[in-house]
């Protein structure tokens, strides 16, 4: 069913990366040093839950383009706001919890993952995050991809048809000719309407001990699979 792939784009955050350890990790540390009392999970969670909406605003043209570091930094400091700590965290701070979206820890499997499909595929990062981000983040995590698409390549973000019909131009292949892999039912989604072909993959602790991931039976797509083995071996590596 899948013979034609030639590509296999990987969504990162949450898929390739477990953003959520990361980024509680560096808001609990910056608020135990500023002596902030919320907890450092639940701002995380908050702060995520931002992620898709300050994207759509730039999708629907209610604000100009902006990288997706300007638009973590802007739900960063209303967020901060809103709890009434915003004179706790300073500049110093902020940037740092803005640039801990730069140094995720690659979930334990995704070297080995990546890797395996190498020998087969063209494997590529597919993220929101900007172009440095994201450097900066496969450098760190030592993922092994063949190359980096990022939505500010496109001037727009997924789940928008621009930045997946980018990634199969710039690799010149057909968009039925790649396989985006996300644990993310939205992305899949986007995917699918620019015709990609679309696999699931389970990270059961992708939002955390909780909250329910995305799951595969709520999930539209070619292909899904429980565990980055599963994946590897029904896409023939």
């Amino acid at each position: 069913m899948l013979d034609e792939v030639r590509v296999v784009a990987f969504d990162v955050f949450g898929t390739a990366v477990d953003w959520h350890t990361g980024i509680t990790t560096e808001v609990g540390e910056v608020f135990a040093h500023r002596g902030v009392e919320l907890d450092p999970t639940a701002f995380a969670d908050s702060w995520r839950e931002r992620y898709l909406p300050s994207m759509a605003r730039v999708n629907n043209g209610e604000r100009e383009w902006a990288y997706l570091d300007a638009l973590h930094r802007e739900s960063l400091d209303a967020l901060l706001a809103e709890h009434e700590v915003a004179d706790a965290v300073g500049e110093s701070d902020r940037a740092r919890l803005v640039r801990a979206w730069h140094r995720l820890p690659a979930w334990p499997d995704s070297d080995e993952l990546l890797t395996r499909l190498r020998r087969r595929y063209t494997v590529v990062a597919l993220s929101n995050g900007g172009f440095g981000l994201l450097v900066d983040l496969v450098k760190a995590a030592g993922l092994p991809f063949d190359a980096i698409v990022s939505a500010e390549l496109a001037r727009s973000y997924k789940p928008a048809p621009a930045p997946y019909l980018t990634t199969a131009r710039l690799l010149d292949v057909a968009p039925g000719e790649v396989l985006l892999v996300a644990a993310h039912g939205w992305d899949l989604d986007g995917a699918r309407a620019a015709g990609l072909r679309t696999a699931f993959l389970e990270r059961p602790a992708e939002k955390g001990p909780h909250r329910e991931a995305d799951r595969a039976a709520d999930t539209t797509c070619d292909l899904a699979a429980t565990s980055a083995s599963e994946l590897a071996a029904r896409l023939g590596c």
